[in-house]
């Protein structure tokens, strides 16, 4: 008889993936409680998870929630530090495409300015 962990590969405690996909729990969750989709919405989102991965997802959740709510915490947090870290240090791909944004949008503005004086 197959146990609910049996869906998960538990790689740390704060990296939870599905068993057969590099998907993470909270991939699933954030979209099943932040975004309210449903569970047959986030299984076609995802091609490589079957409805079954989602609901399983969504049970472990639903027995583990105060652990999974802290897992889902620390992912959120996790983020929100990464791309405060990106944003004071942006690679320079990033920082070149900001500064052609700036002399499009300088660009247009000038064309804008140059109509409305005619």
């Amino acid at each position: 008889m197959i146990q609910l962990e049996d869906y998960f590969n538990f790689l740390t405690p704060n990296d939870i993936r599905l068993k057969g996909t590099r998907i993470g729990i909270e991939t699933i969750l954030y979209d099943y409680i932040y975004h309210a989709k449903t569970p047959e919405e986030i299984a076609k989102t995802y091609s490589s998870l079957s409805l079954e991965q989602v609901y399983a997802t969504i049970l472990y959740y639903l027995h583990e929630q105060e652990k999974i709510t802290n897992y889902l915490t620390e992912w959120i947090e996790h983020g929100e530090r990464m791309r405060e870290i990106q944003k004071q240090n942006p690679p320079p791909v990033a920082e070149k495409l900001r500064k052609l944004r700036e002399q499009k949008k300088a660009i247009k503005q000038a064309n804008e300015s140059e109509i409305s004086l005619r």
